[in-house]
């Protein structure tokens, strides 16, 4: 019998690429280092997520956090 929890990872990870995906291409960040990172992230699924979360400096380059005062 198969069990589904392959596919609910499989879910998971999707979920998490738009999710960087978004994140990546909504940034301040210059064309050359979008379209790193979301390469990274297209093609390795699982380490493009994990290395984006580690290394992207994602406080420095998003703008749509920062306190409007």
């Amino acid at each position: 019998m198969l069990s589904s929890g392959g596919g609910i990872i499989g879910l998971l990870v999707l979920i998490f690429d738009l999710i960087v995906i978004f994140e990546v291409l909504n940034s301040n960040r210059n064309v050359s280092g979008k379209i790193g990172w979301s390469l990274l992230v297209f093609f390795f699924p699982i380490i493009g997520i994990i290395l984006y979360f580690f290394f992207s400096n994602r406080d420095q380059h998003n703008s749509r956090y920062e306190v409007l005062a």
